[in-house]
This record gives C-alpha cells, sequence and structure tokens, in this order.
C-alpha cells in the first residue's frame, strides 16, 4: 500500500518522523528541529511581551462604539464607558480643556484659577442606609470640584420629576441636600425643574453643577504620576456601591452596611496643607487625586496608568476592604476593586511624601482608614498589576459590562 509501508516515507506534519521504525535518523533531524525552534522562541519576543504588545496595540486604536443602541453598560464606569466618552462625546467637543477627561476644567478667567464640574444623579433606590440621592448630589460635586485641587464654592441643582413623584418625598431630599451644603460649605445658588409623564423617570433624577476656586498654587491630574510615586486610598472601599445593592431588596443578602457618601473637601485641604507645592505650581507631593465612584478603585488606577504612562502596582492585601463589603462581593462574584465609592478617594504622592500624606489623612475622621496600597513603577506602561493573596500577579482591567445595579 503505497505511502504507507515505505521506511523512511516522511509524512507531512509530523516532523519527518519514521513511521516503518526502521530509520533513527528522522527521530534526530526532529529533535535537532525542535531545538532551533526552541531556540528561535527564546531570542524572540516572551509570550508575556508578546501579550502587553497586544494590549498596547488595542489601547491604540482609535475608539469606536460598534454598538447601534446604548446600553446600560454604557454607564458602569468601565470600557464601555471610556469608549463612549471618547468616541462620541470627545470627539464632538474637543478642546483643550476637555481633552484631559478629569472630574472638572480647570478654568483660567483673568487672574483668577476655577474648577467647574456637572454631574447627574439617577440613583435607585433614592433612599438607602446612610444617605439619599439629595446628600449624594452635593458631595458627588464637592468631591469633583476638591480633587481639582479647589475650594468649592456655588452649586446648581436640576430636578427631573416624574409625575406622581410624592411632594413629602422630595421634600426629604431637598432638605438632605441642603444639610450636604452646609456641611460643605457650600451654597446652591440656581437650579430648574422639569416634570415628565409617569413611566419616562424613575421618580426623580437630579442633576448638578459646581465652581470652585484654586487659591494654591497647585495642578492635579491623572497624567503627573511618576516612577517611584505611592499610590493610597483614604479608607475602606465599595462600601455605597454594595450598600445600594443590598438596599435594593433583590438579593436574599443581609449586612451591617452604610453608604459612604460624604463631602471630601475638607480631608483634601488637610492633605494639600500637610503636602504643599513648590513655587512653580508643580506639587513636589501630591500628584493626583480621583475621587472613586463608578467602576470603583480600579478604573481610577487604569486612568492614571495609561495617562501617565506608568504601571501602577498594588498589593491586595494592603486595600482596605469592611468584611460586610467583602462578604457580599464574594457571595456575588464582585471584585471590590470595581465596587463605586462616594466618599473615598486615591491619592498618588511622591514616594518620599507618602508617610507625611498617610498621617494626614489619618488624622481627619474621613481618612481614619487610609492605607498605602501600591507604587508607581516604570514597566509595563500603561497596566495596573495586582499583586494577589497567593503570591501571583494579574492585570487588573477596566471594568465590561455591567455587573451593578445603578450606583449613583
Amino acid at each position: 500500500m503505497t505511502g504507507i509501508e515505505g521506511t523512511g516515507t516522511d509524512r507531512s506534519g509530523l516532523g519527518g518522523t519514521d513511521l516503518g521504525g526502521t530509520s533513527l535518523g528522522g527521530t534526530a533531524d526532529w529533535a535537532e528541529a525542535a531545538v532551533r525552534e526552541h531556540a528561535a522562541e527564546a531570542e524572540g519576543p516572551s509570550r508575556e511581551e508578546q501579550v502587553l504588545e497586544r494590549i498596547d496595540r488595542a489601547r491604540r486604536r482609535k475608539a469606536r462604539v460598534k454598538e447601534e443602541h446604548i446600553t446600560m453598560a454604557h454607564g458602569s464606569g468601565g470600557k464601555a464607558t471610556q469608549t463612549l466618552v471618547e468616541a462620541v462625546f470627545l470627539e464632538a467637543f474637543r478642546n483643550p480643556l476637555l481633552e484631559p477627561l478629569e472630574d472638572g476644567a480647570v478654568l483660567e478667567i483673568g487672574s483668577a484659577r476655577l474648577a467647574f464640574t456637572t454631574d447627574s444623579y439617577v440613583v435607585s433606590p433614592l433612599f438607602f442606609p446612610g444617605g439619599d440621592i439629595g446628600d449624594l448630589a452635593v458631595n458627588g460635586t464637592v468631591n469633583d470640584l476638591s480633587v481639582c485641587g479647589a475650594r468649592p464654592l456655588y452649586l446648581s441643582a436640576g430636578f427631573v420629576l416624574e409625575e406622581g413623584f410624592p411632594v413629602e418625598d422630595l421634600r426629604r431630599i431637598t432638605t438632605s441636600m441642603a444639610a450636604a451644603a452646609t456641611a460643605a460649605g457650600v451654597l446652591i445658588v440656581t437650579g430648574d425643574t422639569k416634570v415628565v409623564q409617569k413611566g419616562k423617570a424613575d421618580g426623580c433624577y437630579v442633576n448638578t453643577a459646581g465652581v470652585g476656586l484654586l487659591d494654591r498654587p497647585i495642578r492635579l491630574g491623572v497624567a503627573g504620576a511618576r516612577p517611584g510615586d505611592a499610590v493610597l486610598v483614604s479608607g475602606p472601599i465599595g462600601e455605597h456601591g454594595v450598600t445600594i445593592m443590598l438596599a435594593r431588596g433583590e438579593l436574599d443578602i443581609e449586612a451591617d452596611l452604610t453608604s459612604d457618601t460624604a463631602p471630601l473637601n475638607g480631608l483634601i485641604s488637610a492633605l494639600l496643607d500637610a503636602c504643599p507645592s513648590d513655587t512653580d505650581g508643580v506639587t513636589d507631593g501630591v500628584r493626583c487625586l480621583r475621587d472613586a465612584t463608578r467602576g470603583g478603585v480600579a478604573t481610577i488606577l487604569n486612568e492614571i496608568a495609561r495617562a501617565s504612562g506608568v504601571a501602577v502596582v498594588v498589593d491586595e492585601d494592603a486595600i482596605p476592604v469592611r468584611p460586610g463589603v467583602r462578604g457580599a462581593c464574594e457571595l456575588l462574584g464582585i471584585d471590590p476593586l470595581y465596587v463605586a465609592c462616594e466618599g473615598r478617594m486615591v491619592v498618588v504622592v511622591d514616594g518620599a511624601a507618602a508617610e507625611t500624606a498617610l498621617a494626614a489623612l489619618r488624622a481627619h475622621p474621613l481618612g481614619e482608614g487610609a492605607a498605602l496600597i501600591g507604587r508607581v513603577k516604570d514597566d509595563p506602561p500603561g497596566l495596573v498589576l495586582l499583586k494577589t493573596a497567593f503570591g501571583g500577579t494579574r492585570i487588573v482591567d477596566l471594568l465590561v459590562g455591567d455587573p451593578l445595579p445603578r450606583i449613583c
């Protein structure tokens, strides 16, 4: 039977191995070929390098929304949100003040430097342990101004109300907003109200905008991180997101948790006092501040790594997470790093100022649980790496999909 009984016939795809078993030359040739192939692979990029190169190529591609319709994932704060912002909004409105994509824009008017921000709140339920949509809206806008390095001054308040919404609930929300504004030292100075037909909204939506004054010679931003810097969080993470999930009543899980919603301007002021900027207006202590809302701490770390072209290496054991949050996340299969906070921030400081910054945070009531969770490295640029509790290392990417309910 031709091609089977021959003693030296080369079988394509089998590396030259002799099928008849009478020749050792085929085996030797196969072994030598394998050694040559291994040597060639060793001289080329390693598998890890190839993976990192693929990630870098993907990130360099121009953002493009592939979906024909908006999905809930586009509001999750993760990859879909980032793509939507870059491919639609930034593409349409591109200008130097918007392009940094910080939590607020820094405006220079004459000799004054102002920060300006806006946000909309669609949380469900409207009232939850530790807060409601009212104080959430005030605190969120105050925090967005504060992480720009500004002193928050004035807010607007816009309401979209659904027909049939109880007036008493509206009073409760506005009372909460007034109390939060007083606590943060800001004034609500203008606003708007719209009413839509029943079924066209979820009770009440709130939009706020804010203006603050940058009275320190400071420039903060996600692009300011440098190798050697330290990464801190101001307290235990994930409390707001888990509280909202449990408050919805759809999960048979009980935990004694409350939202961490709070104004961060006092805490940030204490931090900036402890780590002042130099005379050139470039901080020698604090590089970047971001409040970890949608997408959680993981999203903020990715934004820093990508904008600064650095690697952020985080120690899993150092990240503060309360037992109730950790337990709920384990039951739900959710990583606390992706769960939203509303009164916590990520801080990047010069490595030499890490202990000073940590002490300043811990001296404030809102920063008692602050922790140093990682360091900034130069390689691999643009990535966040987590040293796991098991001794390994994994990449922490942006959130994919929409695993969480509306939380802000």
